[in-house]
């Protein structure tokens, strides 16, 4: 029994090919939107590449450039089919190529579907790449005199205020590197020294944080400096009293943007999915209707289509008969060539007569 079997008649074929003509052209500005979407996460992935490890991977922006480009050719092509399809004539020259077609359609809805769930999947990649990023971009923070490494700490100051964050996990993390660059250090001054001396690193550790980490709608003056000594700052305890500092940490707030970004584009794509799955099946209807009319001469006359010739177990029973039938013969052709090769191998005895 065939699945979603509708009988047709020549106005309802009308209606469905200038139906399906419109949702392809609007699927067509649906691809234009997957490709700006795709165009637009990779510009902010770029953006902020500097405090990303380099194992991360443009591979979803990619996807959605490659899955827009050809969510316009595939819907282009099926309106033109459609537009087509009321006319016998130039319908006729487009019959051959539908099944491939569909089949290919398949393909490419297995794949938007795939992309979709990329989307919501990765976070965790995303989550490892920003830990280790945002880690070595602090450890560059105070080499402004390095080539290659000057532009970091305007980076890292940028993003502290942009996304009202501080260091990798909290603004603890900046008491555990030296960011202040050693030509603002004056190694002539006893504290300096002991604190240098004090560390097995020889680094310049302090339990304080760059200006960037303040936050301005804090009432009082900001302290970035001693921000564990009480005794150093009137009326004042870390421990009970709220920090002026930003206490979320720059890996969290970033995550979190962009974990909301891929959200809601992936969202959008299961509509997009949607819309070309719906796409799909009525550019079916329309082909079986039209291949199953039993008078050509009488366009007007009534037929059937059909998504499945068969029900979806039949079918998929037979798409697996077919793949063995097909395994068997890769063999059977293997073991020929097999055969002639040892054929051809021997060489025929010769025998001498003395």
């Amino acid at each position: 029994m065939a699945l979603l079997k509708v009988k047709f008649n020549q106005k309802k074929r009308v209606k469905l090919a200038q139906g399906l003509w419109l949702m392809n052209w609007f699927s067509v500005f649906a691809g234009i939107l997957v490709f700006s979407m795709g165009l637009f996460l990779k510009i902010e992935l770029r953006k902020r590449s500097e405090v990303m490890d380099n194992s991360e991977s443009h591979f979803v922006p990619n996807s959605l450039i490659l899955m827009g480009i050809l969510s316009c050719a595939f819907n282009g092509f099926a309106g033109k089919i459609c537009y087509d399809s009321l006319d016998p004539a130039k319908f006729a020259k487009w019959k051959p190529l539908l099944k491939p077609y569909l089949a290919l359609c398949c393909v490419f809805n297995v794949l938007i579907f795939f992309v979709a769930l990329l989307c919501f999947l990765m976070r965790g990649s995303l989550d490892s790449t920003l830990a280790q990023g945002l880690k070595n971009g602090m450890k560059f923070y105070r080499d402004t005199d390095t080539p290659g490494r000057c532009f970091m700490k305007k980076t890292i100051d940028m993003l502290q205020i942009e996304f009202k964050c501080c260091g990798n996990n909290g603004y603890k993390d900046w008491f555990e590197i030296q960011w202040i660059s050693n030509r603002y250090l004056d190694f002539s001054s006893k504290e300096v020294k002991d604190r240098i001396k004090s560390n097995v690193d020889g680094r310049y550790l302090v339990d304080g944080v760059p200006f960037s980490c303040c936050n301005p709608s804090s009432p009082r003056p900001c302290i970035q400096y001693q921000v564990t000594n009480n005794s150093a700052h009137y009326s004042y305890d870390y421990q009970t009293e709220e920090l002026n500092l930003w206490r979320r940490g720059c890996r969290e707030a970033l995550l979190n943007y962009y974990s909301g970004m891929m959200s809601s584009m992936g969202a959008v794509i299961l509509l997009v999915w949607l819309f070309e799955m719906s796409v799909m099946v009525g550019l079916r209807l329309l082909h079986t209707s039209l291949e199953s009319i039993t008078n050509p001469e009488d366009p007007e006359c009534e037929s059937e289509g059909w998504v499945l010739e068969n029900s979806l177990k039949d079918t998929f029973k037979s798409a697996l008969e077919n793949l063995k039938k097909l395994g068997k013969f890769n063999q059977v052709e293997a073991g020929a060539e097999g055969a002639e090769g040892e054929e051809g191998g021997k060489t025929p005895a010769i025998t001498t007569v003395s």
